[in-house]
């Protein structure tokens, strides 16, 4: 009978593997359409994640201002304590909005505007500053003058003609922007429903997964759920911070040395920081090439070193001391993250890359490590 038995698993094991071989195959084999579906997925349940990530990033704030209130010694306020501190957050949070959009965004507007309006200017100014160069100068390389050539055949006037129907694309881009205001809107209700209610929804959780899950599994499940909400709460705060206050740094430098479009450059800078690594580069990069047009080399080499200076500040004094050591990984598997992260999911992927990575280290090196455990002692 346990011969039967036996022989009955494997025939079942055998059957099962031959039916994930064939499901892998259909996959691979329809690889486009099964991206296009999920693509299709993941764009409406973008209010939903989006809401998800402004309530991580309200979390610190309202958990900090709800223990204030759960202090206070009237009796109302106390036992109101999560939807008072859910109210004084989104109203600070408005507030730091009315600030930006009042103060912050006509700056960043007209400096966006001044811009737009000299690329002509500015793009035959590049193109003679490379001609005037020597011949035997390393920017004038094969590689470069090839390059070179295209750019300088490209009109680029014609992309900043009225007459010539690219500003209809402009402008649906725009109608594009204000048609994602209903998707505002739902985030938003959806981050204060999950503030409110967050321990519920927790419980929630952990009452389904020990229901349908073993005890052991259940707690490595349990284990690694926590982990990975400090893996992405800290990293999204702290990387949010550090991006205001690399951009605030930069844009009072910029100032102090009178680059023109310093706000929009430190603005720039700071949100291409939330990218580790990469984005900082190619931010600094994008400043030096305009302040070498509108400023001039002795202004852009001046520019490149402050700024320099101030992201090895930032990446040896300030990250550390916001993210500490829970986030530390190797640069390999950060580019690696955020090259595979931005190929499949954009630019939130590229910034989500990072703690996914991380995660799925933390799991893998648990595993590695249990598996080494028990064969040595099965050695021993």
């Amino acid at each position: 009978m346990g011969e039967i038995k036996q022989e009955w698993k494997k025939r079942i094991s055998w059957l099962i593997i031959a039916i994930v071989v064939v499901i892998v195959y259909k996959m691979l084999d329809n690889f486009s359409s099964i991206q296009a579906w999920f693509g299709t997925f993941f764009s409406i349940l973008k209010p939903f994640l989006l809401g998800i990530l402004i309530s991580y990033i309200l979390f610190l704030p309202c958990k900090k201002i709800e223990d204030i209130y759960i202090k206070s010694k009237l009796k109302f306020i106390s036992k109101k304590a999560r939807g008072l501190s859910v109210v004084t957050t989104y109203m600070i949070f408005l507030l730091i909005i009315v600030i930006i959009v009042n103060c912050i965004y006509p700056i960043l507007r007209d400096s966006v505007i001044d811009l737009v309006s000299n690329i002509p200017s500015y793009y035959d100014i590049l193109v003679k500053k490379y001609t005037d160069l020597p011949e035997d100068s390393l920017l004038k390389s094969d590689i470069i003058k090839e390059k070179m050539s295209e750019l300088t055949s490209i009109d680029i006037k014609q992309y900043l003609n009225i007459s010539n129907g690219k500003i209809m694309e402009y402008i649906k881009n725009i109608i594009n922007i204000f048609s994602g205001i209903f998707d505002v809107f739902v985030s938003i209700v959806v981050s204060i429903y999950i503030l409110l209610q967050r321990s519920s929804i927790v419980n929630s959780l952990r009452r389904f997964g020990r229901a349908v899950f073993k005890k052991n599994t259940y707690e490595t499940i349990d284990r690694y759920f926590t982990k990975s909400n400090e893996v992405f709460f800290t990293f999204i705060t702290s990387q949010l911070l550090d991006a205001v206050i690399v951009g605030i740094l930069t844009t009072c430098a910029m100032l102090i040395l009178k680059v023109r479009y310093a706000p929009l450059i430190g603005f720039m800078i700071g949100l291409f920081n939330l990218i580790p690594y990469v984005g900082a580069i190619v931010a600094v990069g994008i400043g030096i090439l305009i302040t070498l047009i509108t400023g001039g080399f002795g202004k852009a080499l001046a520019m490149a070193i402050v700024v320099i200076i101030l992201q090895q500040i930032d990446a040896n004094i300030i990250n550390p001391k916001i993210i500490g050591s829970s986030l530390k990984t190797s640069t390999l598997l950060v580019l690696f993250s955020i090259t595979v992260g931005g190929a499949y999911f954009g630019i939130l992927g590229m910034f989500l890359g990072v703690p996914v990575a991380v995660v799925i280290k933390t799991i893998l090196t648990d595993f590695v490590d249990s598996r080494n455990e028990i064969k040595d002692r099965e050695e021993q």
